[in-house]
Parts: C-alpha cells; sequence; structure tokens
C-alpha cells in the first residue's frame, strides 16, 4: 500500500509540474497569475510596484493602468512662471516615492486597448489613484470615472503639481504626439 501511495504522490507532483510549465501560471481568462490570485475583474492582485510612468504600473511583469485617472507622460512637459519644467517625470517620481519598496493591492477593473489591466491601487489604506489626483500629479479621467473628480478639484483650488502652471492634458499630449510609443 505505502509503494502505490509513493507512486501516486510521485505521479501527482510530475503532474502538477507538468501544468505549471504548460501553462506557466496563467489563467484560463489569459491573465498572469500574480501573488494574490489571478487578476481577473474583483481579484485583488499584490506586490512590489515598478513605476513606468505616472499612471502606469508594472506588478511582477503584470502592467497595471490606473483607473479613472490620466498623469503627464513622463517625458512631457509643464509650464511654470513662464519656464518648461518636466512635469510628468516628477509626477512618476512622486509616484515612485510614494510606493518604492512597498507592496500595493490592486483591485482590477478592465483591460485597456494595450493590453494592460486596468485597476485601482491600494497601498495599506491610500487609494494610490486618488493621491496622484488629490496631489496634482494627475487628472481625473471623467471618460472613464468621475471618482476623482472632487480630488481634482481641491489640487486645482490649491494650486498643487502640475496645477502650479499650465499644461497640456495628457490625453490631447498623447493625440500630439502620434510617434509616441504605447505601453
Amino acid at each position: 500500500m505505502r509503494t502505490i501511495l509513493k507512486a501516486f504522490a510521485a505521479a501527482l507532483v510530475a503532474l502538477l509540474v507538468y501544468v505549471a510549465i504548460e501553462h506557466g501560471g496563467d489563467d484560463p481568462r489569459g491573465l498572469p497569475s500574480v501573488s494574490g490570485g489571478a487578476p481577473g475583474i474583483g481579484t485583488a492582485m499584490r506586490g512590489r510596484a515598478h513605476v513606468i510612468d505616472a499612471d502606469t504600473l508594472d506588478i511582477a511583469g503584470v502592467r497595471i493602468r490606473l483607473h479613472g485617472i490620466d498623469a503627464p507622460e513622463r517625458d512631457q512637459n509643464c509650464t511654470r512662471s513662464g519656464f518648461a519644467w518636466p512635469c510628468g517625470h516628477q509626477a512618476s517620481a512622486a509616484l515612485t516615492g510614494l510606493v518604492a519598496g512597498r507592496e500595493l493591492r490592486c483591485e482590477p477593473r478592465d483591460r485597456d486597448r494595450y493590453g494592460r489591466v486596468v485597476a485601482v491601487c491600494w497601498m495599506n489604506d491610500v487609494d494610490v489613484n486618488r493621491w496622484l489626483v488629490d496631489q496634482g500629479w494627475a487628472l481625473a479621467y471623467r471618460r472613464f470615472s468621475t471618482s476623482y473628480v472632487g480630488a481634482e478639484d481641491a489640487a486645482r483650488q490649491a494650486r498643487r503639481g502640475i496645477w502650479i502652471g499650465s499644461f497640456e492634458a495628457p490625453e490631447d499630449y498623447r493625440r500630439n504626439q502620434p510617434e509616441r510609443r504605447r505601453f
């Protein structure tokens, strides 16, 4: 009996290894597996994030577009006191400063046309998406959500982040830069 159990256990382990190699941990819906489960709609993903730009993260190889916000592109400049300043770089740096070395929990809502998971991300009890808008480093992306309109209004009134000067809306900037590589 013991020999049969050992053989069964060995066969089961071999099967599990085969499945892991064949499917690479992918969810049957085509969404890669991440700590905390596959990032399906409603399934939270957890992990340390790498900042791509101020509204795009990477967690364990999964690109995440922050839901309901639109931030300046990394190479985008804004104007302050008549001079150009690298607002896109500063917005990305602000997000990096917030999340560096910390675990995030991202709650997927959708996928965008580039295949990125669209999610609301949390660092403990801080809504990262809201924080970016509230600090003036992103706009409420009204076309997709009105969740952050109040935070945008507060940032504009307090002249935080990009609201200290003038800028082209990130969506318009991308539209006017047709040669830009998309994520």
